[in-house]
């Protein structure tokens, strides 16, 4: 009996409903030269990094097999990056790893010597100084810039853009940050922080985007972001899964999206999982410049309002960019109510299932997984995708209630319902 039907969660067609929108990547390859940057030398450099860490854990990866019966997959797979470091999202990863390369590099050393013990030590400030790092952010990973620059005894200035909530700018100025919301977008932000970074003595840049002339720090973030799908691989091969079949990632400027996408291209070069690209309507960016087919960027403009305020990003990261358009498959467009589908049906699963407390950028997979799979109007999508009783699907819960009021509004308000 099925007890799941896209009637009863509250994403049937109706006039005024937005809708998902979708395209398969034609766009023309390139010599793909960006993919060595999630080579599985690099990603393990960055594994062993994060591993010195005392806080460090490897994040659950949640099997839901009451949910893939309901949805009619063989097995459903959610990585919960609500407990990295006690930070409430994966985004320390990237951000922590960068710093330590800019101070290996500077200190001409081996990013292998910048364990946690030495980057704490007396030692590194007689050897290093200090440093101020910069960067523009829509929450988590200003968080997890001002996190690291805390303990590592180094100073942190972080731009929020308008719109930005007071919790999670809360968060960012309890780890001792100079943080600011400023009455611009994102990407401007992003522009703005770069300017005040050049004209700083020892003033670093850390974003995760990169555009022509900034790539190298993007690019250690981007090995950072490994260290999840690293884990996520071992954790499948203990409950014995080889290889998904399916990977769902999300993606505001793509720098995780190109991560992720590169380190599976990378461990399955020859059979690379079907990775479908999500992004928060609004800020469709990678979706603007698949739908073209001619392998440009599009940006998408504006004040970009979303609840995904993590993936309120308009102008994508430019290696990710060759990393996404050479490997994945598909590029989603989702409007706001997918995301809050997803929240509601992670945070209050089928009898058996463990909830995920997932906030509006991580959930994003779960409202569209079961959009795709109960409701017909999608059903060219699903049968594109091949999504069937055969395949193994994972997906990133990318962040937990980094703005507990709104998370509240949604899963227990029935905020965005349609």
């Amino acid at each position: 009996m099925v007890l799941f039907s896209y009637n009863t969660i509250g994403i049937s067609a109706g006039d005024t409903m937005e809708t998902i929108k979708w395209v398969e990547n034609t766009m023309p390859k390139t010599q793909d030269t960006q993919l060595s940057v999630m080579s599985l030398e690099k990603v393990n450099e960055a594994r062993q990094f994060h591993e010195s860490f005392p806080q460090y854990e490897k994040t659950p990866l949640l099997q839901l097999k009451s949910m893939a019966t309901e949805l009619g997959l063989k097995s459903f797979f959610v990585k919960d990056e609500s407990y990295r470091f006690g930070l409430n999202a994966f985004k320390v990863l990237g951000g922590s790893f960068a710093m330590a390369n800019y101070i290996a590099e500077k200190l001409h050393k081996d990013v292998g010597q910048m364990t946690y013990q030495y980057l704490t030590s007396p030692q590194l400030k007689k050897e290093f100084g200090q440093a101020t790092f910069f960067t523009a952010t829509d929450g988590n990973h200003g968080r997890g810039v001002a996190w690291a620059a805390n303990k590592l005894g180094q100073k942190s200035v972080v731009l929020m853009p308008k719109g930005s909530t007071k919790p999670r700018f809360d968060n960012i100025a309890k780890e001792g940050a100079s943080v600011t919301i400023e009455e611009v977008n994102y990407d401007e932000c992003v522009r703005k922080a770069n300017a005040m970074a050049e004209a700083t003595p020892n003033g670093v840049m850390v974003q995760d985007t990169a555009w022509d002339g900034y790539e190298k720090i993007p690019s250690w973030i981007m090995e950072g972001y490994g260290t999840m799908a690293s884990e996520a691989v071992e954790q499948l091969k203990e409950a014995g899964i080889d290889r998904p079949t399916h990977i769902f990632i999300q993606a505001g400027v793509g720098s995780l999206a190109g991560a992720v996408q590169g380190y599976f291209a990378n461990l399955y070069p020859s059979n690379c999982p079907t990775t479908v690209i999500m992004e928060a309507q609004v800020a469709d960016c990678l979706f603007r410049s698949a739908s073209t087919s001619d392998g440009h960027i599009e940006f998408a403009t504006g004040d970009l309002n979303t609840i995904m305020a993590g993936l309120a990003c308009g102008e994508p990261n430019t290696i990710s960019f060759d990393i996404l358009k050479n490997h994945s498959h598909f590029f989603i467009s989702c409007p706001d109510w997918v995301s809050a589908l997803g929240m509601r049906m992670l945070a209050s699963p089928l009898k058996g299932d463990t909830p995920v407390i997932s906030g509006e950028s991580g959930a994003v997979g779960m409202g569209l997984i079961a959009t795709i799979m109960t409701n017909p109007q999608y059903k060219d999508l699903k049968k594109a995708l091949k999504l069937d009783k055969n395949s193994s699907v994972l997906m990133f819960s990318t962040e937990g209630d980094t703005d507990p009021e709104n998370w509240r509004n949604i899963v227990w308000g029935g905020k965005q319902i349609l």
